[in-house]
């Protein structure tokens, strides 16, 4: 079976943004000129085989060649190898053999960023910014993060001993674990006060389970005092297209998601909402930044375009493009390739460009020094090498979608500017609270408007 996702940024946890199952491929017959095409690589094949200057496997050499290929066509093309295939498919099932450990790399050491709660790394004692400098007894420092997370991870019930240095402790100390079932929590949730907040890290295979588990919390603690919702999807790289989907359709009505159209004018797939909104209608804020891509930008247009949530933050990253994931046989790993655009319900691909939100809201003072690190940080889709052009040039650009700017007052001290200022919109009546810099004109629009009905019978999404 061949699975579609839409590849999300790469990263440690997130490496896919969007999978749904697309059954079969057409066959394209190959032309004399294929022939005599392949009879060349064959020729360059034997003599790097024959002649480079030192002796290559056979086995690297095509997969070199296979990932020259696909890396070739756009960012998001590439091979897997078996390991990789099967990373990948941890990644997307959101639970693996492990300590529960969320880790990153700091001048060459691993660094614990938290503990995952009820884990047995958690259960040990183990704290954030906590230094990891050998497992068992083996030094890690200046391996890839990667490496040093695959040998933490494996068969649940297997020990494995990790040496901690803490900052403020003399002597190092080793920690006897054994590997347990983690399930990765890509969804959190709380109640700010008489707001409900749910936070998506990445769409898994745990994210709509997670999502209604929010909503039945949030409900039970909050009563009927809620004044709405903020779905906080910034910095999340993609995930599952299924997972996006039943995000999406849990706060709307009814009306469009999300469509995708292929390499044929006829092959598109529509993906709608069923009845049942799990707000009960109150209003929604979705924030965004320039690390929300994929599947989180599925949500964020499919809410906005529909008229039922404010998007607010910054410009999302601009991934657009659908990958289909292609098993090739036992053993041989699977092809990433691009097979789609995706579409919002107005009809907007958003590759290399991203979702604009309705109130550009930034999270630092506009001439601060972290404001100008951030701005020489930020990457995008449209900033890859070989990325995938957006909008047919034949087409009306779009609508711009933001209605103003907002930045801190300077020597303003608030943890989350972004989240204050959704919660604090949501609690004023949807209304902002102050623009820096008009930028279209106050007659578009309002955020708050209707949804829209939905013109066509599509695919229904699944609840």
């Amino acid at each position: 079976m061949k699975s579609t996702f839409l590849a999300g940024l790469a990263g440690l946890t997130a490496g896919v943004a969007a999978t749904a199952l697309l059954v079969n491929f057409g066959h394209v017959e190959a032309s004399s000129e294929t022939y005599r095409q392949l009879n060349l690589f064959g020729d360059v094949f034997e003599r790097v085989r024959a002649n480079y200057v030192r002796e290559v496997e056979d086995a690297d050499l095509v997969k070199f060649a296979i990932n020259g290929m696909l890396t070739s066509l756009d960012p998001h093309s590439s091979y897997m190898d078996a390991k990789d295939f099967t990373d990948m498919q941890v990644q997307t099932r959101g639970e693996f053999g492990g300590l529960g450990l969320e880790v990153t790399l700091e001048n060459d050491f691993v660094k614990v960023i938290s503990p995952i709660d009820d884990t047995p790394a958690s259960r040990a004692g183990i704290q954030a910014g906590d230094f990891i400098t050998h497992i068992d007894g083996m030094q890690i420092r200046g391996v890839t993060l990667s490496d040093a997370v695959e040998k933490m991870r494996g068969p649940v019930g297997t020990p494995v001993t990790i040496t901690i240095v803490r900052p403020g402790v003399d002597k190092p100390k080793d920690y006897v674990l054994n590997r347990a079932l983690i399930k990765v929590e890509s969804v959190k949730y709380e109640v700010k006060g008489d707001v409900g907040y749910i936070r998506i890290s990445s769409f898994n295979e745990q994210t709509e389970t997670g999502i209604e588990a929010a909503f039945a919390a949030i409900h039970k603690k909050a009563g009927g005092a809620l004044k709405g919702y903020v779905l906080d999807l910034r910095n999340n790289p993609g995930g599952l297209l299924d997972q996006s989907i039943s995000v999406s359709d849990a706060f709307l009505e009814r009306g469009e998601i999300v469509s995708t159209r292929g390499r044929d004018p006829q092959d598109i797939q529509r993906y709608t909402a069923r009845a049942g909104d799990d707000t009960s209608g109150l209003p929604v804020v979705v924030l965004v930044n320039g690390g929300s891509a994929s599947a989180s930008e599925i949500v964020a247009g499919a809410l906005q375009d529909q008229g039922r949530a404010t998007v607010i933050g910054t410009l999302s990253f601009g991934k657009g493009s659908v990958q289909t994931i292609i098993p090739l046989g036992s053993g041989e790993g699977a092809l990433r390739l691009t097979t789609a655009k995706y579409f919002t319900p107005s009809g907007r691909s958003i590759q290399a460009h991203g979702i604009e939100p309705d109130w550009e809201v930034h999270a630092k003072p506009k001439n601060s020094d972290e404001e100008k690190e951030l701005d020489m940080r930020r990457r995008s889709e449209a900033s890859l090498p070989g990325h995938l052009d957006g909008e047919d040039p034949s087409e009306a650009p779009a609508e711009p979608k933001t209605r103003g700017v907002v930045y801190p007052a300077d020597g303003d001290k608030t943890d989350d500017f972004q989240l204050e200022y959704a919660l604090k919109y949501i609690r004023n009546g949807m209304k902002p609270l102050g623009i820096e810099q008009k930028k279209v004109a106050a007659s578009d629009v309002p955020p708050e408007s209707p949804v829209p009905p939905t013109a066509a019978p599509a695919t229904p999404a699944p609840k």
